[in-house]
């Protein structure tokens, strides 16, 4: 039965964000926001909703293992995978502002994350701090992107404002309710099997929670819009630290075992030679999606043979 609400929860998460993005950008469009300011912040905050729910629910329950490892294995996921999956399915060109400011500030975000829980965790004011940078790093954005846009304003729809408050409130309830379900049953099945609650975090539950990026990514690879697979996935990953862990450790101080930090490490190390990749070729293309493919699936291989002590 731990498996059916398992399930459960990640339809919950999924369907939840999907409900909650498609209400606050019509809100938003109904009060003439510009729509580069909704997706940088609704969009990406919406896609990134199962892995705060998860995350955040985890810290509060004291499963802090899942807290750090679902957004670690959360963002090895979104860089490998997902770039790597829309590479495979059409090439397309990475967007120079995402080079020249995104990028760098997701390694930057990595980085200090390591330094961070290198004194064994995440305190209350590391996690302000990380709060502090995602205010920043928002504000900075939306201003840019206020500054760039275009003077004409675009056709709104006109969608019932009942309806996109339903929408919304209803989708925040499924993503809270899914968090928590898939927080409690992937605890259930790591003990059940005698597996860590780190690999539950950085397989099934970062898998589970990193759905919503990997579907968009894909529908927009599908309609020739690959080049949003980067932005997408920079911008979720910024967030992941930035606000996740940042509110996740505000909220209760998050314990980082020693394998976690090595598990960083290599993310760390994947973000910086994404952006080498990207900066040298300035195309993701289909040798360079496999390679992203095959360094997952080697992620993959050497968590689970740490988990049996096999190295």
């Amino acid at each position: 039965m731990v498996y059916v609400w398992l399930v459960v929860g990640f339809i919950l998460l999924v369907k939840g964000a999907d409900f909650f993005v498609d209400g606050s950008a019509s809100i938003a469009r109904l009060l003439r926001v510009p729509s580069v300011v909704v997706g940088l912040t609704i969009v990406a905050m919406g896609t990134s909703a199962p892995e705060a729910a998860v995350s955040i629910t985890a810290g509060l329950t004291g499963n802090n293992d899942i807290a750090f490892s679902n957004i670690v294995g959360s963002n090895a996921f979104n860089l490998l995978m997902v770039v790597g999956v829309c590479a495979c399915i059409k090439a397309f060109p990475v967007d120079r502002e995402v080079l020249k400011r995104d990028f760098p500030v997701c390694i930057v975000a990595t980085l200090l994350l390591l330094l961070f829980a290198l004194d064994g965790g995440l305190s209350r004011l590391d996690g302000i701090f990380l709060l502090l940078l995602m205010a920043a790093y928002l504000t900075y954005t939306v201003r840019a992107a206020l500054r760039g846009r275009p003077a004409a304003e675009e056709k709104i729809e006109k969608i019932s404002p009942v309806k996109n408050i339903l929408f919304i409130l209803g989708g925040l309830a499924a993503v809270i309710i899914g968090g928590d379900l898939v927080v409690d049953s992937a605890s259930a099945i790591a003990e059940s099997f005698g597996l860590s609650q780190t690999l539950i975090g950085l397989t099934i539950v970062a898998v589970g929670t990193s759905l919503p990026e990997l579907v968009t990514s894909i529908v927009a690879a599908r309609k020739g819009e690959s080049g949003l697979a980067i932005g997408n996935v920079v911008g979720s990953n910024l967030f992941n630290i930035l606000f996740i862990l940042g509110m996740s450790s505000t909220v209760r101080p998050i314990a980082v075992p020693a394998a976690s930090l090595i598990d960083t490490a290599l993310v760390l190390f994947f973000t910086a030679g994404l952006f080498v990749l990207c900066r040298i070729r300035g195309v993701m293309r289909r040798p360079a999606g496999a390679v992203c493919l095959l360094a997952y699936a080697g992620f993959t291989g050497y968590i689970i043979l740490r988990q049996f002590a096999l190295i």
